[in-house]
């Protein structure tokens, strides 16, 4: 017999009970996931904890806890609306986390999903990049949100940075996340079209996660992805018209021992075809392998 909403508010009672109802649905459903979690698990995960204003970090611990009428009917609700407007969970609740780090978001801009974000906080960049108290300037090129501009302000105590972006809306939402974490004395937005309003500014470090998205990939975005704005995913035919530009004019704007990292996605074979006389280094997550590459100013201009 079927279940009806109203009977898995009144029937399922426990956070535990809405999680397995969740990734049923979900899966049934054939959602797309990848905006921040991987797996119907992970969605329903935080979709109830956020929801409840509860630490998104772990769900154990709450598994057994019981809801109230009213938190349930909410939580149903919100499940049905993550089926049938395909909307990101992101979206639904206006936030999204890296590494543990909240931001407000919503369609003006894509969901924060970059892995130099983690990058930023590991063993990694470790002899890369200048120790953090050393690293005084910081470009955030492409800065959506401005995620990773607030991430470099709390990772380089010392440093400014400046944070563009090509979109006036996706700098209105950066505004926000700026002021939420009161970074507005060291964080400058900017809006240009990559390097144009720059001058002749030179920054320790550069960082971008430009669009990266190949033509034939836009043209078969699953619907959730097509929420997000086209300009900050598209990166042309094969996707790296935007890196291209970004290799050229980098250089321009890095201190003498300045580096650039940047997200590619998967165009690693293009991108070394068409720069065969760079060295990338390509730096790898617990998720990704060959999509973050490391370059410094040397390595551009031999």
């Amino acid at each position: 017999m079927a279940v009806s909403k109203n009977d898995v508010a009144d029937e399922f009672l426990t956070i535990r009970d809405l999680l397995r109802y969740a990734v049923g649905r979900f899966n049934a459903s054939g959602i797309a996931f990848g905006q921040g979690v991987a797996t119907a698990l992970d969605e329903a995960a935080f979709l109830i904890l956020e929801s409840l204003h509860l630490p998104v970090g772990d769900i154990n611990p709450w598994l057994d806890a019981r809801l109230t009428e009213d938190e349930r009917q909410e939580l149903v609700k919100l499940f049905e609306d993550r089926i049938f407007t395909r909307k990101p969970a992101a979206y639904l609740l206006n936030k999204s986390y890296i590494q543990g780090v909240p931001f407000y978001v919503d369609e003006r801009v894509i969901v924060p999903r970059s892995f130099i974000g983690e990058l930023l906080f590991s063993d990694a960049l470790e002899g890369l990049v200048a120790e953090p108290g050393e690293v005084t300037k910081v470009l955030d090129l492409c800065t959506g949100s401005g995620c990773l501009a607030i991430l470099a302000a709390r990772l380089f105590p010392k440093a400014k940075i400046d944070a563009i972006d090509l979109s006036d809306d996706a700098l209105d939402v950066a505004r926000r996340n700026v002021e939420e974490h009161g970074m507005e004395r060291r964080i400058s937005l900017l809006h240009g079209d990559l390097f144009e309003s720059l001058r002749s500014q030179r920054y320790d470090l550069i960082l971008t996660n430009p669009p990266y998205v190949d033509a034939q990939a836009m043209a078969h975005l699953p619907a959730e992805f097509r929420h997000e704005p086209a300009m900050a995913l598209a990166g042309g035919k094969d996707g790296l018209e935007i890196v291209r530009r970004i290799l050229t004019g980098a250089p321009k704007h890095l201190a003498p021992e300045g580096v650039l990292l940047c997200e590619i996605g998967r165009g690693r074979a293009i991108l070394e075809r068409d720069f065969s006389d760079l060295e990338f280094m390509w730096l790898d997550t617990e998720e990704s392998s060959g999509e973050v590459f490391w370059i410094n100013r040397e390595g551009l201009t031999q």
